[in-house]
């Protein structure tokens, strides 16, 4: 599969050059950040002379002969899951690029932000079903079920990031439905709420509402402390950055607090996570003692890292007697991306995030479209969630997630750069889609 999307992405790269030069121009840089992480990736798994990984990463060549090993050596410490995680990072790649490509227009944005929609109320019912049923076994893995909502996922932490995700641009696709003019009278007030209740936004609202019942029975502590924190904070940057605003903006964010927290969460176990949360402390908890305990591979590994995938293998030679379980992720991804790539390739995908964030803020201080304040709105609230939920937790180490967050990065670039919709603009662009 990722072969083929790298291909296809090539094919239409070749055949529209001229016309894909001149739409990702404006997005030269981050491309050019994601594009040296990838190789990156692709030279941690070449095999080198012994000199070299000598010079470059004394760690790994250490290893390397303390098995025994003479030839074939490379900067990761393991090859084979460096090339799983290369291909998983041409595929994130050619997402990013072909979202560049493709979304062109505020109303092709409008579309990908109900995919969002639909792709979370799916999960959301599915999970929610799954763990009011009954079932003993999942009908998806055939795993046990517990009363915890994991929708499509094995770990309820990831389908609680997915959940926040899909939670954030839907609530973006609300704000810009949002009335964008103040309203005079009264009447014209009742005329605007009866036609919120008409055109749509009401079931945009139900479906919110269904997200964050399944984000609730996840469990996730940090999955709703990051959505919440994260809804939060965005929500005062858009009262304060957000211009002509009108009292729909405000009446969406309090409502969002005192309907989904303290009405509709509460009946659906908002209580025990509030239990979970309470009952966390450092004595139960032994992820703070995986960090500990990976800090001195980080030490190891700086500059080249150890290869990427390869904290699983890794990470036992350098875990202490007292953690009894396996960890195949260090609950920390800023760690464990720095241990696997080195710290200066990730500081290039901290880079990369860190610019589609600050263009999201911006996109919300100027821009007059509606639709494209929406997008920069979901796009910065998923992307302080996610940073947030990185801290304690593993994220973006699913691949579904990943994809969802790099189409939302892509979007954030988008806000800012796409301009708004004209009749001529809108013919123009379909027929350029036809081509591509």
């Amino acid at each position: 599969m990722e072969i083929y999307s790298f291909f296809m992405l090539i094919s239409l790269i070749w055949i529209n050059r001229e016309t894909v030069i001149e739409r990702l121009k404006p997005y030269r840089i981050p491309i050019l950040l994601f594009s040296i992480f990838v190789v990156w990736v692709w030279v941690q798994q070449l095999t080198l002379p012994v000199s070299v990984i000598d010079l470059v990463s004394p760690n790994s060549h250490a290893l390397f002969k303390s098995a025994g090993v003479g030839d074939g050596m490379t900067i990761s410490v393991d090859s084979t899951q460096t090339k799983i995680s290369l291909l998983k990072s041409v595929s994130y790649l050619c997402v990013f690029i072909s979202c560049l490509l493709l979304i062109t227009t505020p109303s092709r944005a409008k579309q990908v932000m109900l995919c969002f929609l639909l792709a979370g109320v799916w999960q959301a019912t599915y999970g929610s079903f799954e763990a009011l049923s009954g079932l003993s076994r999942s009908l998806v893995f055939d795993l046990p079920v517990k009363k915890i909502a994991t929708g499509t996922f094995v770990y309820r932490n990831h389908y609680a990031n997915f959940l926040v995700l899909c939670l954030a641009m839907s609530v973006g696709y609300l704000v810009s439905t949002l009335e964008t003019r103040s309203l005079p009278t009264n009447r014209a007030r009742l005329r605007s709420i009866l036609t919120t209740l008409l055109n749509g936004k009401a079931l945009v609202r139900i479906c919110l509402a269904i997200m964050v019942i399944a984000l609730v029975m996840s469990r996730s502590r940090m999955g709703n402390s990051s959505f919440f924190i994260a809804m939060t904070i965005t929500g005062l940057l858009g009262l304060y950055l957000i211009k002509n605003k009108t009292r729909g903006l405000t009446f969406l964010i309090i409502s969002m607090f005192i309907i989904d927290i303290f009405i509709l969460s509460a009946w659906f176990g908002l209580d025990k996570v509030q239990e979970r949360l309470v009952a966390t402390s450092l004595e139960q908890e032994s992820r703070d003692e995986v960090v500990r305990d990976a800090l001195p591979l980080l030490g190891d590994f700086a500059v080249t890292g150890s290869g990427m995938g390869s904290f699983y293998g890794i990470f036992p030679s350098y875990q202490s007697e007292n953690i009894r379980l396996f960890y195949d992720h260090a609950h920390n991804d800023y760690l464990q991306f720095a241990i696997e790539a080195g710290i200066p390739a990730s500081a290039l995908l901290l880079a990369l995030v860190i610019m589609c964030l600050y263009f999201a803020i911006r996109a919300m201080r100027e821009r007059a479209d509606s639709i494209m304040r929406g997008v920069a709105f979901g796009c910065t609230m998923a992307i302080l969630s996610v940073a947030i939920h990185m801290t304690v937790d593993f994220p973006l180490q699913a691949p579904a997630n990943a994809t969802y967050f790099t189409t939302i990065l892509a979007l954030s670039l988008i806000s800012a750069k796409v301009k708004r919709d004209s009749r001529r603009r809108r013919l123009k662009s379909h027929a350029a889609g036809g081509n591509l």
